[in-house]
């Protein structure tokens, strides 16, 4: 097998393609090319690799991940880790690199799953008086409706949103005093 650069080293290569993802870059001694993904082309963001780098053209590159897929040799590399001038590695402890792992972090997907909100549920709102929700989060108008949570499907028992009964009012209360009969 080939010798490859090893991890973390930085070399300077020949660009042999550009693809609308990254570079393809020629690595010195070694028959193998290494891509240097859009992300890792400047600090910047870059929408068109074509705009960067042109093929044929020497850029410094640093390693920054190998990858063995069915016996086949996958190489990272980055070109922000590096000076473009002066081949300096920018990043000489990988500091920047394992924040980038960081920010890469894979999430699964719950969207599936049923949220159950039993404290929530299980509560009567101080204001009003009804269950599932918090007096904080209470909608209720003075005089307004009373609003319960709407049973579950398989539930027999059906709630019926009712109005507040009605309050008489005296016909004393418009009188005004020596005025009006």
């Amino acid at each position: 097998m080939e010798d490859l650069p090893e991890m973390y080293t930085t070399l300077q290569g020949e660009v042999a393609s550009v693809t609308e993802y990254g570079a393809f870059i020629k690595i010195p001694y070694c028959k193998r090319q290494g891509l240097v993904h859009k992300s890792h082309m400047s600090a910047s963001r870059v929408d068109n690799p074509s705009e960067v780098v042109d093929v044929g053209e020497k850029v410094w590159v640093k390693v920054i991940g190998k990858e063995v897929k069915d016996g086949k040799v996958k190489l990272s590399l980055s070109m922000k880790a590096v000076n473009q001038g002066s081949g300096k590695d920018l990043d000489p402890n990988n500091v920047a690199l394992d924040q980038d792992e960081r920010r890469k972090r894979h999430f699964k997907d719950f969207t599936g799953q049923k949220i159950t909100l039993e404290a929530v549920l299980n509560t009567v709102c101080k204001k009003c008086g009804c269950k599932g929700h918090f007096a904080k989060d209470c909608f209720k108008q003075p005089g307004g409706f009373n609003y319960n949570l709407v049973p579950d499907a398989d539930c027999s028992n059906q709630y019926e949103v009712q109005p507040p009964k009605k309050k008489k009012i005296a016909k004393d209360c418009f009188k005004q005093p020596g005025g009006f009969k």
